[in-house]
């Protein structure tokens, strides 16, 4: 999470957002080693039409996700937790995508614009 901290900061986001961004990147790791094993988180820093964005892209080739609808609610939980964590990380930013392929993977990309 270090990383994305610098980056954000590097980006100009306030330190809230930085903690948000943060916070995101945490829980996507998170999913990845806990039910993929392994993967990738890439972090870009985006500027568009004057503005400053950040995208984190969380990507695995785990088991994936059935009913994403389902994985996104609130409270919802496969692995016994809170079922906090996606509709969490989506509360965050401004664009959470979610793909996934059973037996396949997922992959994740947030986005937050200044």
């Amino acid at each position: 999470m270090l990383e994305t901290t610098r980056v954000a900061k590097d980006a100009g986001f306030s330190q809230i957002a930085v903690q948000q961004l943060a916070t995101v990147t945490s829980e996507l790791a998170r999913n990845i080693l806990k039910y993929a094993g392994r993967g990738q988180i890439k972090l870009e820093h985006l500027e568009q039409n004057g503005r400053q964005g950040f995208r984190i892209i969380a990507s695995d080739r785990g088991p994936g996700i059935e009913d994403i609808e389902r994985a996104m609610a609130e409270h919802y939980s496969s692995g016994g937790t809170l079922g906090l964590g996606l509709s969490g990380a989506k509360r965050m930013v401004d664009d959470f995508i979610v793909t996934s392929q059973p037996g396949e993977g997922t992959r994740v990309e947030a986005l937050k614009w200044q």
